[in-house]
């Protein structure tokens, strides 16, 4: 049984505001992720049905692996094809923000959603979102922005229009979004919906494949190399850190996406609870962490690296070099443990 989404007055409202566009633009965050894009085309693929013209619009490149995912091919990248980004915002009879709580989270294209007269709408399931959108359905409680559509389109009386396509897309999101349902994913209902996806054709052992277990030579060296030679633990704290130099990716010929999943892998040492992995770009680090039970690697990377995200899932980034990035971590390895000692301990029982 899946319970109806408490949010009427916000359904009701969304339903008018599809009726009256015809021009719909979707508009998601920087380095989109398997919930931004599966969100995204889903959505597009389920508006066709009903008629309208709807564009995606990303702030630059997706995934090499979630150009596997049904229509995102015809995803418009806004680093490459910047005015004509800024040209389909500025016409939109409708505004969509999928998977992202503030207009920071889309770079160049946040100025050009606030300038826009289209209404605009955020469906999102990150923290504190911003007072933007004329529409907002925000739940942090829930594990994906994909799994949040699900039930919006359900609420808007719109399951009958999804098929295998926008199944798949929904399914993909719920499962990058939990790691393939390793965290984040304890809300029985969600295996509801998954059963759901399922029946309407959404390949799941298709999606792990090409989400989870399909890398380059290059990508499985990288990460060997990373894991041998560039991973810490600190047992005695219940943390690990791999750090990753430009040299080094540089090395093994990096593309995006390449290591996807690694900061999980400290977290199969028995005893290590939160983990860090960092990875160094032009001008920043890179920052990303993982946790089991209650630690909250939000807050972390909220009050530490200028991030934030999920209790066991969590961002940011760090302005400086990243030898001084790794100073900042392992100086907050005891207070780390003093601070948040119940959940560490917790979690260590697992």
């Amino acid at each position: 049984m899946i319970k109806p989404l408490d949010a009427d007055k916000e359904i009701a409202r969304l339903g008018q505001l599809i009726d009256q566009s015809e021009n719909i633009v979707v508009v998601t965050h920087m380095s989109p992720d398997g919930d931004a894009i599966g969100s995204s085309t889903a959505f597009r693929g389920v508006m066709e049905t009903l008629g309208k013209d709807v564009r995606i619009v990303i702030p630059d490149m997706m995934l090499e692996s979630l150009r596997k995912v049904p229509g995102s091919k015809e995803v418009i990248d806004a680093k490459r094809y910047p005015d004509f980004a800024r040209k389909l915002i500025a016409d939109a009879d409708l505004i969509v923000c999928l998977d992202f709580n503030t207009p920071e989270r889309v770079a160049q294209l946040g100025k050009h959603i606030l300038e826009a007269q289209a209404p605009k709408v955020l469906i999102d399931h990150h923290l504190h979102p911003a007072d933007f959108a004329e529409v907002t359905i925000s739940r942090p409680e829930m594990s994906s922005t994909c799994y949040l559509l699900f039930k919006v389109l359900c609420a808007l009386g719109l399951f009958p229009n999804l098929d295998r396509d926008t199944a798949t897309d929904i399914l993909t999101g719920m499962m990058t979004d939990t790691g393939n349902f390793s965290y984040n994913a304890s809300d029985p209902e969600i295996y509801v919906v998954v059963s759901e996806l399922m029946k309407l054709g959404a390949d799941k052992e298709g999606i792990y494949r090409h989400q989870f277990n399909t890398d380059s030579l290059d990508a499985i060296r990288l990460n060997s190399f990373a894991l041998l030679e560039r991973m810490k633990v600190w047992p005695e704290y219940g943390a690990a850190l791999i750090r990753l130099t430009r040299e080094e990716l540089n090395r093994f010929h990096y593309t995006k996406g390449d290591t996807e999943g690694l900061v999980n892998r400290p977290l199969a040492i028995p005893g290590i609870v939160y983990s860090m992995f960092m990875r160094e770009e032009d001008d920043y680090v890179k920052v990303s962490m993982r946790s089991l039970g209650e630690v909250p690697v939000n807050r972390m990377c909220a009050d530490h690296f200028g991030g934030g995200g999920h209790l066991n899932a969590a961002g940011g980034e760090y302005r400086g070099t990243l030898d001084s990035a790794v100073e900042l971590f392992k100086s907050l390895l005891k207070p780390n443990l003093k601070k948040y000692s119940k959940e560490i301990h917790d979690a260590k029982k697992l």
